[in-house]
């Protein structure tokens, strides 16, 4: 039997069973969403079982296509799906549906065998799956795209479409012309305050088709128009295709079908015994997969085995006959990075005195040539930015050779594609902007965080030091912003010598992402009491200028531009007789997870810390268990020439002494 020959009422039995296994799931948990998994059964039964290639004995299998459930609250339906595909989820684990530590949470996690991304805030699966695509894309154009021909697949609602993100992300994937991308929307006129003509009266498809994508609309249940535009979708080679599916939510249930009471609550023991003798199953059974339906999945994944065989043979005899490609591949997929990384890359620091963005942009050009995993773009302001990789073109479509993007003035899009790009493998990108726009890219830098993504993000024109541009654009909350996200590093170097050592950590970092946090204005190459040391950054802070005495009268500690302005101050204060200790802080969170021991030699107990950074004075307190004092700004800045903004808002080495001789009185 191959399920493409399949009869239909057995083919309607499966997806009924899938219909069943949500509901039964949702209902256990008593929480949860049936509607969407009970409308989409049907296209994600002939998906799985006749267009997507997967390997449940080995998830990660390089030719495998990828699926997305974008509408990530409809989790019963990829969880039902991997159960039945023979993907490490029993019966037990969808019995555990939403509880605490299951295989089964409330939304796809990452991490779970054949989950490819943690979805659930609305657009963003749709977006990361746009950037698995370009990966793709990316992958084929460096090893061949007899190796690397895999589609992604999606699974998009109503709230998808109605997110900023999406409107973003889909305009790039036109742009670059993303054959391999075929999505399903899925059309059921429904969110949880009731009908859409609430709040959503536009023609979906029009908009996708002016975005440059392949527009498809079927009926959500039937089966032959839901294939028939799965081979289209795949056919279209220079477009991305969006399948309209006009589904009813809750499809099955007598007395939910359609209604948004079937969309974000169980539908109650009763509805939910109701439904099964609607669709003809037994009513005292729940979690019930018959056996000719188990049966369809087997033979789906005896026929992707010759097909994994076939791929692997074809792979191992690309490796013999090209072993430095080989190399590479293994490289890029390891994200492989040369052991003296920091040295090497302080080789590449300005001897001029330059803006931590420019020396930036300097080392990044010796990174990339050490590290090909590693590529990067920014949301229109390189210019600004400095993140072009000069050795290297702009991606395009049919141009994905190359390692510079131009994300447009897109921000939301740029980090959800990241994520994509980074789940994807083999690439490990870098994105830019000016830091107080990362506010519009919080939603996919959490999820970055969240996924341990090893994302590297390059916040430029750091503080209120951004000059005449004026408040829209000097940032005051942002460093402190980000550094509340759990698992982001937030690096804030001093001079060109930091921001060497924060590329080589962020490079090597692999558990997490990392934000750098640069300057606009010029700042000077420092000197240092343990120049040598390139270790000092990994440890998140160090005393860049020790205290001339036995034990200081106070510590500076101060984070990027802010730096020198308190080796000015140190000065000043040493020539009346102060003993002061200077120690740069480029990264609180590298610091906090340092031991006790090493905290309190940099931080001395008892010793009053003063801190001086120009930005909000927020989440300092607990740096130590000594008096800490701020020197902060706590309202925004203002239009003027840096220099004098330097003087108005009291950051001179002049007034940071005077602060701290206040202190000491």
């Amino acid at each position: 039997m191959s399920t493409k020959t399949i009869s239909p009422e057995l083919a309607k039995k499966a997806a009924n069973t899938i219909r069943l296994l949500a509901a039964d799931g949702v209902q256990k948990a008593n929480s949860g969403h049936p509607g969407m998994p009970m409308g989409m059964a049907d296209c994600a039964f002939v998906l799985w079982t006749q267009f997507l290639k997967y390997n449940p004995n080995d998830p990660d299998w390089l030719g495998r296509d990828r699926f997305v459930l974008s509408a990530g609250h409809g989790s019963m339906l990829i969880y039902s799906m991997l159960h039945l595909s023979g993907y490490d989820f029993s019966i037990d684990d969808l019995k555990l549906f939403r509880q605490w530590k299951s295989k089964t949470p409330g939304h796809p996690e990452k991490d779970l065998p054949g989950v490819e991304t943690t979805t659930g805030p609305l657009g963003q699966g749709f977006s990361n799956g746009i950037g698995m695509a370009i990966a793709e894309k990316m992958m084929a154009a460096r090893f061949g795209d007899d190796l690397f021909n895999g589609h992604v697949f999606a699974i998009a609602g109503d709230g998808d479409m109605m997110e900023g993100v999406t409107s973003e992300a889909a305009s790039i994937a036109g742009h670059l012309k993303l054959g391999n991308l075929v999505y399903f929307y899925d059309d059921n006129s429904i969110t949880i305050e009731g009908s859409t003509s609430l709040a959503f009266s536009e023609d979906v498809g029009k908009r996708f088709e002016a975005y440059g994508w392949h527009v498809l609309k079927i009926n959500a249940h039937d089966h032959e128009q839901i294939a028939k535009a799965l081979q289209a979708g795949i056919a279209e080679t220079s477009k991305p295709t969006l399948i309209i599916a006009k589904s009813k939510i809750g499809y099955g249930s007598p007395n939910k079908e359609g209604s948004a009471e079937s969309h974000g609550a169980p539908l109650g023991q009763d509805e939910v015994k109701a439904t099964k003798k609607n669709l003809g199953f037994p009513e005292d059974k729940d979690f019930y997969v018959p056996d000719d339906v188990r049966e369809v999945f087997a033979q789906r994944a005896a026929d992707l085995k010759s097909v994994y065989n076939e791929w692997t043979k074809k792979f191992e005899a690309w490796k013999k006959a090209n072993p430095e490609k080989a190399a590479l591949l293994n490289a890029m997929l390891n994200w492989d990075a040369p052991a003296s990384l920091e040295t090497e890359l302080l080789k590449a620091v300005p001897e001029k005195d330059v803006a931590t963005r420019a020396s930036s942009g300097t080392i990044i050009q010796k990174m990339a040539e050490l590290v090909p995993c590693m590529v990067g773009g920014s949301a229109d302001l390189d210019p600004s930015c400095k993140t072009f990789i000069k050795a290297s073109g702009s991606i395009a479509a049919g141009a994905f050779d190359q390692r510079n993007f131009h994300f447009g003035i897109r921000e939301h899009a740029m980090g959800s594609i990241m994520n994509g790009i980074c789940l994807h493998g083999g690439f490990r990108p870098f994105g830019s902007t000016f830091l107080v726009f990362a506010d519009y890219m919080r939603p996919s830098i959490r999820l970055a965080s969240l996924m341990k993504l090893p994302i590297v993000y390059v916040f430029t024109h750091d503080s209120i030091f951004v000059g005449e541009d004026g408040p829209t654009h000097q940032p005051i909350e942002q460093v402190a912003s980000l550094r509340l996200i759990p698992g982001l590093t937030v690096i804030r170097p001093a001079d060109s010598y930091e921001v060497a050592l924060a590329w080589a950590y962020a490079v090597k970092h692999k558990n997490g992402p990392t934000a750098l946090i640069l300057t606009r204005q010029n700042v000077p190459n420092l000197k240092r009491a343990e120049a040598g040391d390139v270790s000092m950054l990994s440890r998140g802070a160090y005393i860049i200028s020790p205290e001339k005495g036995v034990k200081p009268d106070v510590v500076l500690l101060a984070s990027g531009s802010e730096v020198h302005i308190s080796l000015d101050a140190q000065k000043q204060l040493e020539a009346e007789g102060k003993s002061v200790r200077v120690v740069s802080i480029p990264s609180v969170e590298i610091f906090k997870a340092q031991p006790a021991a090493y905290r309190e030699d940099i931080l001395p107990a008892g010793v009053p810390v003063v801190v001086v950074e120009a930005g909000t004075s927020f989440g300092w307190g607990d740096i130590c268990d000594s008096k800490v004092t701020v020197l902060g700004i706590d309202q925004f800045g203002s239009s003027g020439p840096w220099k004098e903004l330097a003087v108005k808002f009291g950051f001179t080495g002049n007034q940071v002494a005077e602060r701290v001789r206040d202190l000491l009185k």
